[in-house]
């Protein structure tokens, strides 16, 4: 039997999570850092497949991404890649791997040549435009990442919500509109206020992807390990235990694409306000 029954299906790519904006069509999004789960999980239907630095966390068990490596990276997109067929490859750009524009496409134009990705994710605001303007400049399909950033998670005082003052909700707004003006392709929304996401979602004409920002963006992201309810420590507020509802990794997957789609989830117990 084939390790890949659904290679007749689309690739999924920057064109095809557009179309699915315009259409209203909720897009599933999943880490993975190996090719069993990243076979699960394109299997199942995942739209995008990231290979995040939460790895640093869930997989070496450091306490914030910070120490993970270009190396580290490298390493688990391409086997990623190796587990996948309909989904879009997406790659976590690494602390301190887009210091400047050039920086930012050596590291980014290694994981386009060596793990087949077909995206990059950077943390930061407007500061990063030119960066992003570089990368879309060749070719380089790039997802911006607003809200609570982990690589700063020192510079903000911890893991929090950002954006629920008016100045910082209006600042965030302005940023994602000067990310997208300088060519990303996708925005990823973590920890903002449920209103604050839906105002970005309808502001962008790209597409809008969160995780704690409630059921009103275009997709929905989640660790993998935390769906499954193996993380190490407390499992976030914005995720849910699919694993302990189904039984199985395939049956917890699969749950996790559909709630999605049906826009079941997140509920209100995920998002903040």
């Amino acid at each position: 039997m084939s390790a890949h029954p659904e290679q007749h299906q689309q690739k999924v790519t920057v064109r095809s999570l557009q179309a699915m904006k315009q259409a209203g069509e909720k897009i599933a999004c999943l880490t993975a850092y190996d090719a069993s789960f990243a076979q699960v999980l394109d299997r199942a239907g995942v739209d995008v497949v990231l290979v995040g630095d939460s790895l640093g966390m869930v997989v070496q068990g450091n306490e914030t991404t910070l120490p993970v490596t270009m190396s580290d990276m490298l390493y688990h997109s391409k086997a990623v890649s190796r587990g996948l067929s309909r989904s879009m490859l997406m790659v976590d750009m690494p602390y301190l791997s887009y210091t400047s524009a050039q920086s930012a496409l050596e590291h980014a134009g290694s994981f386009m040549q060596q793990a087949n990705a077909q995206m990059v994710k950077l943390e930061g605001g407007a500061e990063q435009a030119e960066i992003v303007s570089r990368l879309a400049q060749h070719g380089i399909p790039v997802c911006a990442h607003l809200g609570l950033q982990p690589q700063r998670v020192h510079k903000l005082g911890g893991y929090r919500v950002q954006g629920r003052e008016q100045d910082a909700a209006d600042a965030m707004l302005d940023e994602a509109q000067q990310l997208e003006q300088a060519g990303a392709d996708m925005m990823l929304l973590e920890c903002v206020p449920q209103q604050l996401a839906d105002n970005i979602t309808q502001a962008l004409a790209i597409p809008v992807i969160g995780i704690g920002a409630g059921a009103g963006c275009d997709g929905q992201i989640l660790v993998l390990y935390d769906i499954l309810g193996i993380s190490k420590g407390r499992i976030p507020k914005f995720s849910r235990d699919f694993m302990a509802e189904t039984g199985s990794i395939e049956a917890a997957v699969k749950s996790y694409v559909e709630v999605v789609k049906k826009c079941q989830f997140p509920g209100s117990e995920h998002v903040f306000s």
